[in-house]
């Protein structure tokens, strides 16, 4: 009888640290770099939880805003050297329709669905645009709020929602940091 005791500790004992290993293999495996937290670039302010979002994991990233001008904000991300995400916030004319003028960069950008952000937005697999009426230097202008090349989270539900979440927290910023005031 003890013998069947001592064979039978044995074998839990042998169950359990195959149990433990199998856990922690599995979790060093599920484990992957965070996500990058960017909360300014190209001189604007982000919220840093969304934006990272849609990167791609990587070593270093970059931003570059040597394109923008007055009127025509321009922000580019790269990760580890390779451009990532463009950002593009443009002041255009009240009878300009951007959703109209930009219908095929959007399905382009694969699927496009309109969305409720400011006064009007498209969702797209790989990108978005957000409008909203403003005024820049006392006239009635619009500001317009554009994200494409993300391909980041890997799932496209959750990238269009991410991407629907990003552009309505961030066109007021956006619009603020452009002079463009509601």
């Amino acid at each position: 009888m003890k013998a069947t005791k001592t064979k039978e500790n044995a074998l839990r004992r042998t169950r359990g640290v195959a149990l433990l290993a199998a856990l922690l293999l599995g979790a060093a495996g599920c484990g992957s770099p965070e996500a990058f937290k960017v909360s300014e670039a190209c001189g604007t302010e982000f919220d840093p939880e969304l934006i990272g979002r849609l990167l791609p994991e990587g070593d270093d990233l970059k931003s570059d805003d040597a394109f923008s001008e007055p009127k025509q904000f321009r922000c580019e991300f790269a990760v580890d050297g390779r451009e990532q995400v463009g950002l593009r916030g443009d002041i255009v004319e009240p009878f300009v329709k951007p959703l109209e003028v930009k219908e095929s960069v959007m399905l382009r950008l694969g699927n496009p669905a309109p969305a409720e952000i400011g006064d009007g937005a498209t969702i797209a697999d790989h990108g978005g645009m957000a409008l909203k009426a403003c005024t820049y230097n006392g006239e009635k202008m619009q500001y317009v709020l554009s994200i494409d090349s993300v391909e980041d989270p890997k799932d496209t539900a959750e990238r269009r929602r991410v991407l629907e979440e990003f552009l309505r927290s961030q066109l007021p910023v956006a619009m603020e940091a452009g002079g463009c005031r509601p």
